[in-house]
């Protein structure tokens, strides 16, 4: 049986901002996240612009629709997994996972990931290849930019709801855009705001090869532009597979996170000295806390054990926090001490 205070489910506003609490920033995120709000926005738009381009692509004949109409039903598939990856996530740590089911998030976008490399990417640089082996003239041209028309403006409403979240956290955790989306712990803010940019620049690339095909008439073009659409997905899925493999491996909180966490541990009055501190991302916007303190006075060790119970519990009670887990530092170890850069020492290498 876990000890009382080690880990549990989160509460919202406990410890927060409380006199001698336990208050910092979340890691990588704001505290109320538009996660669920920008995935279903994502979801809405692509199942209409999948719908619009399959319809054009059939009656166009053109490569680039068709590959952006795999892209677009790709990406409605993805927002599928993307929403189970969320409402997994959130159940309440229980005997089996002491630490919550956080990690599920990752497990789901990495299905969403590689989707979207299979669905999207293989087969549209596939479907680019045929048609330079068989070309098939396309027609209709103009019913063609009418559809990628309106693909670009409901893909540009995901885009926005995306980047707006986005440049709200990235302003908390004083990052810039790109950074944050790479660095972020939420996989689906991460996988959306990707998405919507691969689609703009599909697009753009799908519009051009449809130009192209139209003024040459050439289907070589078109059938370029399927190719460089199908190579666009399988660079994005990879970057946001080997994202979600590095959370799932275990990945060590931002270093503003874990200043944040060390200066808020030592305003408390219970806590002397911190002399090792690890925050592991354990799911999205949730960390776990080991560390080892010395703690103000000079107790028994029977009311020291109980001392520190009491320092877990209150920072288990963080939103932030899934468990934390804290043992007495040796009188030799160094302090540890934020510095002025935002960053801190060296950790501890742990025995392998």
């Amino acid at each position: 049986m876990s000890r009382p205070g080690r880990t549990g489910p989160p509460q919202e506003s406990a410890g927060d901002g409380a006199p001698g609490g336990f208050a910092f920033l979340l890691p990588g995120d704001t505290r109320a996240p538009d996660s669920l709000r920008t995935v279903f926005v994502a979801f809405g738009a692509n199942l209409l612009i999948a719908v619009a381009k399959t319809a054009a692509a059939l009656i166009t004949r053109s490569a680039s629709l068709t590959a952006e109409a795999a892209h677009s039903w790709a990406d409605t598939g993805n927002e599928v997994f993307l929403l189970v990856a969320n409402r997994r996530a959130v159940r309440p740590a229980d005997r089996q996972h002491p630490l919550g089911h956080g990690r599920e998030a990752y497990v789901w976008s990495l299905f969403a990931a590689v989707g979207l490399f299979v669905a999207g990417g293989a087969f549209s640089i596939t479907h680019g290849v045929g048609q330079l082996r068989n070309p098939t003239p396309a027609d209709d041209f103009l019913l063609g930019y009418a559809v990628l028309a309106l693909s670009f403006l409901l893909e540009g409403v995901s885009f926005v709801q995306s980047v707006r979240q986005a440049r709200a956290d990235a302003r908390v955790m004083q990052r810039d855009l790109i950074e944050h989306v790479l660095a972020t712990s939420d996989p689906a803010l991460r996988a959306v705001f990707a998405e919507d940019a691969a689609a703009l620049t599909g697009l753009v690339l799908a519009t051009a090869g449809l130009a192209a095909h139209q003024l040459t008439g050439s289907a070589v073009p078109d059938a370029v532009g399927s190719i460089l659409v199908g190579v666009l997905l399988v660079v994005v899925a990879a970057v946001l597979i080997n994202r979600n493999r590095r959370f799932l491996v275990g990945e060590e909180a931002d270093p503003r996170v874990r200043t944040a966490v060390l200066r808020s541990m030592l305003a408390m009055p219970e806590v002397s000295r911190v002399t090792y501190l690890r925050l592991e991302v354990v799911g999205p916007r949730m960390i776990s806390v080991v560390g080892d303190v010395d703690l103000t006075g000079e107790d028994t060790e029977s009311q020291v054990a109980v001392r520190l119970r009491a320092l877990e519990a209150k920072i288990a009670a963080s939103a932030a926090v899934a468990g934390a887990v804290f043992s007495l530092s040796a009188p030799d170890e160094p302090s540890l001490a934020p510095d002025d850069t935002g960053s801190c020492p060296e950790m501890r290498q742990d025995v392998q």
